[in-house]
């Protein structure tokens, strides 16, 4: 199922659509600041494996998850005062941002050390279907062999459109990675350069 939802102004009915979707265990892909991922509920055990069988990715490397805001964070990871406001600058953007992960994160999204990398990406579609659901919303990239990479629903389509239960088409997104940095210790470490000011966090 491909449904077309503005990128500026999305359609509350539509987002509504793919929520409910997403409560009864769809998989989805969706436009993010970062390009077009693939997600589903992060307390749906059934969705993730369905997505870890489409990445084919070992079940010991824990996906990313994207949340609403620093309130939500804070729910999912142990935030110190030196990440508040580092979170509270530089959110949201194109950011991964490493924590020590709480109890109620799920098993499968967190790492041997218990941590967790979480995005509040910059995009409206994401924002307000995060919003919608009130759960997180696991975050990885869509697979491809070739170059160039696909930046438009119809091309994720002919991809991999039998393999995930939605495509919100929210116009072109242009795969860029986020960069990743860990905040579990005293000072930031960058440990993966992409989209994204980095000064901030030198």
């Amino acid at each position: 199922m491909l449904i077309a939802i503005n990128p500026d102004n999305p359609q509350q009915r539509l987002i509504d659509q793919v929520v409910r979707e997403l409560r009864s265990g769809a998989t989805i892909c969706y436009p993010t600041d970062t390009g077009y991922g693939i997600g589903c509920d992060m307390f749906n055990q059934k969705a993730i494996k369905k997505i870890i069988l489409l990445k084919q990715r070992p079940k010991d490397k824990p996906f990313t998850f994207m949340c609403q805001d620093l309130k939500n964070i804070s729910e999912y990871a142990h935030v110190s005062n030196t990440a508040y406001r580092l979170l509270k600058k530089n959110l949201p953007g194109p950011y991964t941002f490493v924590l020590p992960g709480t109890k109620l994160v799920p098993r499968l999204m967190s790492s041997k050390q218990k941590t967790v990398g979480i995005r509040v990406p910059e995009s409206n579609i994401c924002l307000h279907l995060l919003k919608t659901l009130e759960n997180p919303i696991i975050n990885t990239s869509v697979p491809y062999e070739n170059d160039p990479p696909p930046i438009e629903a119809y091309e994720i389509d002919m991809l991999i459109g039998n393999r995930v239960d939605i495509i919100v088409d929210g116009g072109p997104a242009y795969p860029d990675p986020s960069t990743v940095i860990d905040l579990t210790g005293d000072t930031p470490e960058i440990l993966r350069e992409g989209k994204g000011d980095l000064t901030p966090f030198y």
